[in-house]
């Protein structure tokens, strides 16, 4: 019920921001403010939140040693700490080493005896054995390097039944599975990201965009002005914006629709995200009719099925934990530290991030605060099944952000998990966690009758044997009284 009430609210306001024309709930000083730092509460309001990641570092291109960056497009960082940057505009892809020096610099390769380059690439991808695959958009072509530079494949003019005549390939983005798959997001595709096996084949279509008839976004096309319309989504199936694949081999990925723009995709290709939270994950749930939803263009998947997305149209990272509930959020746009004017890519450092902008070829770096930390702590904790860190990191993140309302339900979680269950109960309520509530209620009732079993039996008994006792009793009474009547 307050689930319905909740989703009810959230329409009313947004119905109405759209006849009006103005931002969907306009007393949310924390959504506007590009610094600041927010979480929505069960009910949709924004409430203020200590700040989880603060900008530190501004790195262009001459910083790095490498001259003036040229519309970089795409970042990848490996496990043991190596940035590899795509400089498209410069047609090359920066290496970095420790303390973000200039390590190495790869514009080329050799291929049948030719050296050759790239020209535009758009999206790139570091493999477990440090091999280089870049989309090699202008090319029409996907580019694939040992860890030495030396030409290990190339995936050109893909054929297939499934392939209308005359594609065109114009790989965006690549990600590179442990079984060497590969998905390419390609421009001008609708029907999903193109699979490749290991030998560069093309065999299928993953993960399709479908439509969905939203009753909500009809109302608003039949009530709103010429002008209001044209700004909406069309009911028209839309492309991938981005993906990123997680160590389990499962694809994260970001599109254009209004609903559903994030998704999990397993090897059938069907979304399995879990979408637990208040609110969906898909950035700012208010916006102005002029601005619209969020633009994401990229998603970066973390350890613990923790997963970031970069909404450009406000330069804002969104960070979401494996049941889809909002963690933090830092950036905007601007001109300050810490602000962007085109945001078009950001990857995890360790605990820190890095964002990469397009427009103005810098890199900026955000090093966690205390409070990112402790949440971050919490979040792990609970997913490798430390019940006693997990409540720990949530009693500690709570004391510094009460209004962090899914730490109750995380701490209401641990307990659970430990068997506490009447205490577990009212962390649940705390956060509005109804299934979790409904969960440790009925194992509390378990436990209950559990262990008073032998008390619940021997008073049933004893009634029993009373009552039983009470009917022999009055059946005696009134046979006697039926004897002394015949006599």
């Amino acid at each position: 019920m307050l689930a319905l009430l909740r989703r009810t609210k959230s329409h009313l306001l947004i119905a109405a921001a759209c006849l009006l024309g103005t931002s969907l709930g306009g007393g949310i000083a924390g959504a506007e403010d590009t610094a600041g730092s927010y979480n929505y509460s069960f009910w949709g309001d924004t409430v203020s939140a200590p700040a989880a990641y603060q900008a530190t570092e501004l790195l262009g291109g001459d910083d790095l040693g490498a001259g003036a960056l040229k519309e970089p497009s795409d970042l990848h960082v490996t496990d043991d700490g190596e940035i590899y940057l795509l400089d498209s505009g410069n047609n090359r892809v920066l290496v970095l080493g420790p303390g973000f020096k200039l390590d190495r610099v790869i514009d080329s390769f050799e291929r049948d005896g030719k050296r050759e380059t790239f020209s535009n690439p758009q999206g790139l991808f570091v493999t477990d054995d440090k091999e280089l695959v870049v989309a090699d958009t202008g090319h029409k072509r996907v580019v694939r390097l040992d860890r030495e530079g030396g030409l290990r494949q190339v995936v050109e003019n893909p054929t297939s039944e499934f392939l209308a005549e005359g594609f065109s390939f114009s790989p965006v983005r690549v990600v590179v599975d442990k079984a060497q798959r590969m998905y390419v997001m390609a421009a001008g595709v609708f029907d999903g990201f193109m699979e490749f096996s290991s030998s560069g084949d093309f065999t299928s279509f993953i993960g399709a965009n479908r439509v969905y008839f939203n009753p909500m976004d009809h109302l608003w096309k039949m009530l709103s002005t010429k002008a209001q319309r044209s700004q909406m989504v069309m009911f028209t199936p839309t492309e991938y914006t981005n993906l990123d694949i997680d160590e389990e081999g499962f694809l994260y990925a970001t599109n254009g629709q209004a609903t559903d723009s994030v998704r999990k995709l397993n090897a059938q290709g069907t979304d399995i995200l879990r979408r637990e939270g208040y609110f969906a994950p898909e950035g700012d749930i208010y916006y102005t009719i002029e601005d619209g939803p969020a633009r994401l263009v990229d998603i970066d998947v973390g350890d613990s099925e923790m997963y970031s997305i970069l909404d450009a149209s406000r330069g804002r990272i969104f960070t979401y934990n494996g049941d889809g509930h909002f963690m933090y959020v830092f950036g905007g746009i601007g001109n300050q530290l810490g602000e962007f004017k085109n945001p078009t890519a950001v990857d995890r450092l360790g605990e820190d991030f890095l964002v990469l902008d397009k427009a103005l070829g810098e890199l900026t770096v955000f090093r966690t605060t205390e409070y990112g930390r402790t949440l971050n702590e919490a979040v792990r904790s609970y997913y490798r099944g430390d019940e006693e860190q997990a409540y720990e990191k949530y009693r500690q993140t709570i004391q510094m952000n009460a209004n962090l309302e899914f730490a109750y339900s995380g701490i209401g979680k641990a307990l659970l998990r430990q068997g506490d269950y009447r205490e577990s109960m009212a962390y649940f309520k705390q956060s509005m966690d109804q299934e979790g509530y409904s969960k440790s209620f009925l194992l509390y009732r378990k436990q209950v009758l559990r262990s008073h079993f032998a008390t619940i039996m021997s008073v049933v008994l004893a009634l029993a044997a009373g009552y039983a006792i009470f009917r022999k009793y009055r059946k005696a009474k009134g046979g006697g009284k039926v004897a002394a009547m015949e006599s």
